[in-house]
């Protein structure tokens, strides 16, 4: 038996595919102030979240809200001009709806891109951290219930959740560009509150570089549709837990949107390279 989430999925996707204009191969969400990515897409078709059959709706006034189909250095891309967070009140499987329907229509690349707090001391803000591996502290999976064999297996592999051939053409993309990466490990934290002086000890402790309040829910998912997925993070801010300074949230965002002239420029020339 059906349950409404499957009936919800396939009817969204219906919805879509009568619409867009082509089957795309590869999928990005862009995080907190780096939605401006989007200038650089060939848009070919457009439309808000809210006029989406099912889509949830963002309550964070950083994201825009909206579905892009277009072409990003001559390859057929869908954006995500906005997510959704566990914060926010919604599921994990209910944050990760628009890109489990967009999952269905077969693309092979996922591309996810955050603003997160640094927790590595040799980092800076305004760095960019490549993500080679996650640790998930959100109390939920997206996963959890009734799994569709034609979605994707019960039991996914995460060994390597973040594609290393992704990751190296990435790297290689940055050095000729003489662009500085880092790389390192990112905890998802339920949020919305900020991290304690005695929180970041711990979440340095258990071997993360970054924190945020997203992504990995998506990279789950986009793993069990078998997509590959590469997984960047702007670093806003970089807090010693000995000498801890007060973190605002429109620090965070400013210190994205003055990366992302730079991200752009790299993700745009990866984009050529695959």
């Amino acid at each position: 038996m059906q349950d409404l989430y499957y009936k919800r999925l396939f009817e969204t996707f219906s919805f879509l595919k009568e619409q867009v204009p082509f089957h795309p191969e590869i999928v990005i969400t862009l995080g907190t102030g780096l939605s401006n990515l989007s200038e650089a897409v060939e848009k070919e078709w457009i439309m808000p979240y809210a006029e989406i059959p099912n889509f949830p709706q963002s309550t964070v006034e950083t994201h825009a809200g909206e579905l892009i189909f277009g072409r990003l250095s001559n390859k057929k891309v869908v954006l995500l001009r906005g997510r959704f967070h566990y914060y926010e009140g919604y599921s994990a499987k209910e944050l990760t709806f628009p890109l489990r329907v967009l999952t269905l229509f077969k693309p092979t690349i996922y591309l996810v891109s955050n603003a997160a707090g640094g927790l590595n001391l040799s980092f800076r803000a305004g760095d960019l951290m490549l993500i080679k591996d996650h640790i998930n502290l959100i109390p939920d999976n997206p996963l959890r219930g009734i799994n569709y064999e034609e979605l994707g297996p019960r039991f996914p592999d995460l060994s390597c959740p973040y594609a290393q051939d992704l990751r190296n053409l990435f790297k290689d993309t940055a050095r000729a560009l003489g662009e500085e990466l880092q790389e390192g490990v990112y905890v998802a934290v339920p949020g919305p509150s900020l991290e304690t002086p005695a929180e970041t000890k711990f979440l340095r402790m258990i071997g993360a570089d970054a924190v945020g309040m997203s992504t990995v829910p998506e990279v789950i998912v986009a793993i069990h549709a078998g997509l590959k997925v590469l997984g960047v993070s702007v670093i806003a801010n970089v807090n010693n837990p000995d000498n801890f300074q007060p973190i605002l949230f429109e620090d965070v965002v400013a210190e994205a949107q003055r990366a992302e002239k730079r991200l752009t420029k790299l993700v745009v020339e990866f984009l050529k390279r695959i």
